[in-house]
């Protein structure tokens, strides 16, 4: 039986060749990255006031809105929120640690983008 065989040839995979001026801006960005780890690392404590004030703002708003003429019931939910806030905090700094970096560069980086 005479069949043919189909032979498949890889093409090279070509790299993006990135200009000087992308490249630079790669760059670039990767350091403003870099200093806003810095600046959450070293603005732990600010970080945490920030954290602190936002849990109680939100958790009462949050309180009020889903108990909106329960007073009895808000109380108790007040008082519930109070005890999770540290617990809140430990795990809403871990995650502004983790993402804020990235999401500053990203917002900036659309903000100088034309």
């Amino acid at each position: 039986m005479l069949t043919s065989r189909k032979k498949t040839v890889d093409a090279p995979k070509r790299l993006p060749i990135l200009s000087e001026e992308e490249r630079m801006e790669q760059e670039r960005m990767r350091d403003v990255l870099v200093l806003l780890e810095h600046l959450v690392e070293r603005e732990e404590t600010t970080l945490k006031l920030i954290i602190d004030r936002l849990y109680d703002v939100g958790s009462v708003n949050l309180i009020n809105k889903k108990f909106p003429n329960r007073p009895r019931q808000r109380r108790m939910m007040k008082s519930i929120a109070r005890i999770f806030k540290p617990v809140a905090k430990i795990y809403a700094l871990r995650w502004v640690k983790k993402n804020c970096p990235r999401l500053v560069t990203n917002w900036l980086q659309t903000k100088v983008r034309f």
